[in-house]
This record gives structure tokens, sequence and C-alpha cells, in this order.
């Protein structure tokens, strides 16, 4: 099967390798990090939690999976896919730093598996809601509860790094890409969603796009933008798009109000997808 688990991974608490023993991680300092009978581990130590229950909640992670799954989201899923997979070697690694429910990573396993390019794939969230549905969805790739801020993956052992619509951490994006190893960023455009946030805002504010600096142990490969637009058709998708963005905290009652009233909603997709290289 081209598509195989990672297995590089590194204690969140000394960064030493851990090995698996049965349904365990175990490092050489005798740190152990028990695999859930869903397929998935925890590496998000209480110390290094900055609340009790980080990331998305149970009811968004439910939405995004609704949404993504009806497929309005695949164009980008496969432009990421195309990316990701151009120039690999066999047997790369790869890693989801962000991966939420998983819909990216199994959009590239499907297309990886179409071309006989074989990955092991590392998918990792903050959010344990969106590890135990991603984990429920496809037992392939290894999937962790993890931090962006402390990646528990050995140093220069990823050959590409997907950050989709993430928190990129940049420092340690480049600590565990090897040199000419890919970052794949995707951010959202200026008119990305632009119908939904007129309808919820008051005053329609074009999205901020994110900075086009090149971060620190990276050197630009290639920026390509993606348009194209979409129809929700009923409330509960509506709904759920509202649910998967953080337009949800944002938006006031009346926003939310105006939206729970429409049965069908004509939406603009519109982002970014940047290439970088780790430089050294």
């Amino acid at each position: 099967m081209p598509v195989t688990a990672f297995s590089a991974l590194a204690c969140p608490l000394d960064n030493a390798p851990l090995v698996r023993e049965g349904m365990s991680w175990r490092c050489g300092n005798g740190h152990c990090f028990d695999i859930a009978s869903q397929g998935y581990a925890n590496l998000l130590p209480v110390q290094l939690k900055r609340s009790r229950d980080p990331g998305d909640s149970k009811e968004m992670v439910a939405a995004r999976r609704r949404f993504l799954n009806a497929g309005h989201y695949q164009p980008i899923a496969d432009a990421v896919s195309r990316l990701t997979l151009d120039g690999l070697t066999e047997n790369a690694a790869c890693l989801d730093a962000g991966s939420g429910e998983g819909y990216y990573l199994r959009r590239l396993a499907a297309i990886a598996e179409q071309q006989g390019q074989s990955l092991t794939v590392l998918g990792l969230d903050i959010s344990k809601w969106a590890v135990l549905a991603a984990a429920k969805q496809d037992k392939r790739p290894t999937w962790v509860v993890g931090s962006n801020a402390r990646l528990p993956v050995l140093d220069g052992r990823l050959d590409r790094l997907l950050c989709l619509f993430g928190f990129p951490v940049y420092v340690e994006f480049a600590r565990v890409l090897r040199p000419g190893g890919q970052l794949i960023q995707v951010d959202a455009g200026p008119e990305h969603l632009a119908e939904l946030r007129a309808i919820i805002y008051p005053t329609l504010k074009a999205e901020r796009p994110a900075k086009l600096d090149t971060p620190a142990g990276f050197q630009p490969i290639d920026s390509e933008s993606l348009r194209f637009g979409f129809t929700l058709h009923g409330q509960e998708p509506i709904a759920d798009l509202l649910a998967m963005t953080p337009h949800l905290f944002r938006a006031s009652a009346e926003g939310k109000a105006r939206l729970a009233a429409l049965i069908e909603l004509a939406l603009t997709a519109d982002v970014r997808l940047t290439r970088y290289a780790r430089t050294g």
C-alpha cells in the first residue's frame, strides 16, 4: 500500500526518539504515550497546553467534516496534492501541521495511490476531537494530538510539510524538514467567502492577506492563486460553513440570524498557495 504510517516521532518532553511498543510510544528516558483504541496518540502533555481543551470543539469538527466531505473545497485539496507530489521521491515523508479531521490528507493519499506514489504520512492537530475524527476515517496515516509550537518530530525527517489555513511556526517547520524539503502553505485571499462576510457583518472588510515575507530558513519556489465559486443548498450546510470558520465567534447575533434565514448561498473561494524550500 503506497500510503503508510510515519514513525520518526520525537518525545514532546525531551525530543528523544519515540519507539512504538504495542499500543504505546516510548522514549529512552522512560516517557510513555498510549495509543488510543481509535488509533491516535496524544503527544500534547498537559504542561504544554494553554487551555484544558485547546483547538476546535467537537461541534466545530463535526461541521467541518460534513462541509469538506461534501466536496466544496476539493479544488483546493487537489491543488495542494499536486504541489505536494511534484518532484517527490519514493517513500517521502509528509506532515499536515494542523490536519483537522484529515480531509486534505485523505485526498492526498487517494491521489498518491492513483499515481503509484509511496508516502509516509503524519497528521497533527491541537484538537483531540479533530484527531479522533481523522483516525476514525483513515487508519493508514499516523495521527497525533500535538502543537505546531513544538512538533513531536525528529529533526530533518520530512520531505513535505503542509500548513493549510493554519498557524505556521517557521522555526519548527525548518527544524523538521530536510534540506530541500518543501513547505506548502495555503492562506485565504482577499475575496475568500466575501458573500458570507457581507451577510454577517454590518461593514464588509477585505480579508487581510498574509505577509509575503520569506520566512527564515526558507527560499520561495512559487505562488499561485486559486479562485472558484460554489453554492450551498440548505440551512445545515450554510450553518456548517459558519461553524468551521473564525467568523462563528466574530459575528453578531443579528448577523448570525440573517445567515440562518437563508436556504441557499452562492460563495467565492479565493486562496493563495505558496511553496517554500528549506535551505541549508
